[in-house]
């Protein structure tokens, strides 16, 4: 609603979305608002995914992993022609930032929205553009390409760096292809490493070292140009909040960045593009640190964190890059563009924090956000979808947007904890705990925030201990009513009711690794007399207006809601202060069965890319062993101790289903 309107005659009647997920979604709904059919293009294991049923047709182009379908310049360029579709718009991802798609697009007598082919070619190419901007005068920081090098080669181009460096990719972006390394020791490793996952995600192994800076501001600038020769800043966002170099907590405008030095900014990123006669929606990205910015990349398409910049400007992007497409001028209020209010981004993913960032795939039982004014969710997925493991684990982009950025931090947050989330492990948690820090708050962060702050520790489940075992109570509860229900049994109590208040129902149930032992019963007047973990909480009373899957526990006159969703085993319980998962246990658990010392499992779903070793091999401790592609990322196993080689169970191009043994290590005989 507090997007301008920028009316305008439609030149393209059909648009095909080269891409998948929540911006395809993003790009169908204002092309519904512009008057506009929409064709999808989708993969096998996107054949129910929602973006595809949301577009009036969709064309499959067959396979599963990006390299059989979102990839396919070919198949996709077909799927336009078949469709009679007049533009394609690329998203971001895939074959966004791909010359060569751009030109099969506009050979094939299509309408392209985005930058020129040689644009992209030019600034999608991190090593090219950072010479033109040198060239510009823009800082930048010391780097080395090392194509073609020799190990010793590329030894002595990271000592004339200077550690610590950062190995990057030169195409594309989203931290694929990017490793920080500190030690020489490990520079060769982490070299070809980032060749293996810049091949595998963007189809060029190219590969450069660049200074890393040791606290600096992630800071990028939106510009966007027409035809006709205008060029224009759209403010900055801040990205420094960053795992794996990939931003998780995005926001417009920085509270690091001054009027002048915006200007100044601004400025540096409108001379970058116009050094490419730059059409489209583009991004600039800086570091900045000690009052100085470098140069660090352009983007030649729209950013995930697109959002914030709409929020604060009150323009919608995606019908800017359309209009400009079509050779329109950008209209009045983009050439002139004011910041009014903050607004903050999160990307939620599928994803085990505690673990290492591990991707999780599964089905979501449940994904459900709040309606607050303010909040704007952007996701690729609905209750009852998917993960799968060939693609990112970003499950949405939750906004808000609120006249200070204080107030969209509590916005944020607040949503973040009454969403129900359930089915995956999800980085929501470490998210509000972000939102919610001093640091945060006080806008004093750096892209090392969560090596400053524990992210295990941050990723803690946001109730209590105490309202862990209350939510477990609330659960069981609602099991007996629900009971009570199927049974057909008519009274006017809940079942859990007893003569003897001391004689009480008892569970077990376990979140996490804790149990929580739950001892109850329900008086005929709705009191409640409730163990849990050993301690008996007084004056615990059920509301009224309680059944199975909204319960009210009146505790010591504090009243909570909590809603309880069953899942075989499974309790997922959502409150207003945050969610969890509880299982409940069974009385007589069987025995588990024993398995082979060390043994190492494949984390999830994925295909093997690498074997390191071989049977009987010597190996010591940390080293690699066997590498896993999934959802676009390397995932190393590594030697848990020193020892032989056992039994190898896999070998390249298997794919592997989450904790399958891969390989077996023999620890020597003085470990044990």
């Amino acid at each position: 609603p507090r997007f301008r309107s920028l009316a305008s005659r439609a030149m393209v009647a059909k648009l095909l979305v080269a891409n998948r997920g929540e911006i395809a979604r993003r790009i169908f709904r204002t092309c519904r608002q512009m008057g506009i059919a929409t064709v999808a293009v989708y993969s096998e294991p996107d054949r129910s995914a929602p973006f595809v049923s949301e577009a009036d047709e969709a064309i499959s182009l067959g396979g599963a992993s990006p390299a059989e379908s979102y990839l396919r310049i070919d198949a996709i360029v077909d799927a336009a022609r078949r469709s009679g579709a007049d533009a394609v718009h690329p998203g971001y991802g895939f074959l966004a930032e791909n010359a060569a798609f751009a030109r099969a697009v506009t050979d094939a007598g299509l309408v392209w929205v985005g930058p020129s082919p040689d644009a992209i070619e030019t600034m999608g190419s991190k090593l090219a553009s950072k010479a033109l901007m040198a060239g510009a005068g823009v800082p930048t920081l010391p780097s080395v390409d090392l194509t073609g090098l020799e190990e010793h080669a590329i030894l002595a181009a990271g000592d004339g760096v200077g550690y610590p460096v950062l190995v990057k990719a030169s195409a594309g972006g989203g931290g694929k292809g990017m490793r920080i390394v500190r030690d020489p020791a490990d520079l060769i490793e982490a070299t070809r490493a980032a060749e293996r996952e810049a091949i595998s995600a963007f189809g060029d192994g190219t590969v450069f070292l660049e200074r890393y800076l040791d606290a600096p501001r992630h800071i990028e600038i939106q510009v966007f140009g027409d035809h006709h020769g205008n060029i224009v800043s759209l403010f900055e966002r801040e990205c420094s909040i960053q795992r794996r170099h990939q931003k998780i907590v995005e926001e417009s405008p920085s509270p690091a960045i001054y009027e002048e030095l915006r200007r100044r900014m601004g400025e540096a990123a409108v001379n970058a593009a116009r050094a490419v006669d730059y059409v489209g929606a583009g991004t600039v990205e800086f570091l900045f640190q000690d009052g100085e910015f470098f140069f660090l990349e352009m983007n030649t398409r729209l950013q995930v964190e697109h959002p914030v910049t709409e929020e604060i400007t009150g323009l919608d992007l995606v019908r800017l890059q359309i209009l400009v497409a079509q050779g329109l001028h950008m209209p009045e209020e983009a050439l002139n563009p004011t910041i009014t209010g903050s607004a903050i981004e999160v990307r939620l993913y599928a994803e085990d924090v505690r673990a290492g960032y591990l991707p999780v795939t599964g089905l979501l039982d449940t994904v459900e956000f709040p309606d607050l004014p303010g909040l704007r969710v952007e996701s690729g997925v609905e209750s009852g979808s998917e993960i799968s493991p060939h693609y990112d684990p970003m499950l949405a982009k939750v906004i808000a947007w609120a006249p200070t950025r204080p107030e969209a931090a509590v916005l944020l947050s607040r949503a973040l904890r009454m969403a129900s989330l359930h089915g995956s492990v999800t980085n929501r948690d470490l998210l509000v705990r972000i939102l919610e820090h001093p640091e945060f708050l006080a806008g004093a962060t750096d892209t090392h925030f969560l090596e400053r702050h524990d992210p295990v520790e941050m990723s803690r489940p946001l109730l209590s201990d105490e309202g862990i075992g209350l939510a477990a109570l609330a659960a069981a509860i609602a099991d007996q009513i629900e009971r009570r229900r199927d049974s057909r049994i008519q009274t006017s109590v809940p079942s859990g009711w007893r003569n003897v208040p001391s004689q009480l129902q008892r569970v077990e149930m376990s979140h996490d690794q804790r149990v929580v032992a739950i001892g109850y019963a329900i008086g005929s007047d709705g009191t409640i007399v409730a163990d849990v973990d050993g301690t008996r909480p007084a004056a615990v009373r059920l509301a009224a207006g309680s059944d199975g899957e909204r319960i009210g526990l009146e505790v010591d006159g504090h009243l909570r809601w909590y809603r309880i969703r069953r899942v075989g085993d499974r309790r997922d319980v959502s409150t207003p202060a945050g969610g969890l998962e509880l299982r409940v246990l069974p009385r007589f658990p069987q025995a588990e069965t024993e398995e082979e010392p060390g043994s190492l499992h494949a984390p999830m779903p994925g295909k093997v890319i690498a074997v390191h070793v071989r049977d009987g091999q010597r190996v010591e401790e940390g080293q690699p062993l066997v590498v896993m592609e999934a959802m676009k990322m390397e995932h190393t196993l590594r030697a848990p101790f020193s020892g032989e080689i056992a039994s190898i169970r896999c070998s390249p191009g298997d794919q592997v289903d989450a904790n399958a043994t891969l390989v077996v290590v023999e620890a020597d005989s003085e470990v044990e």
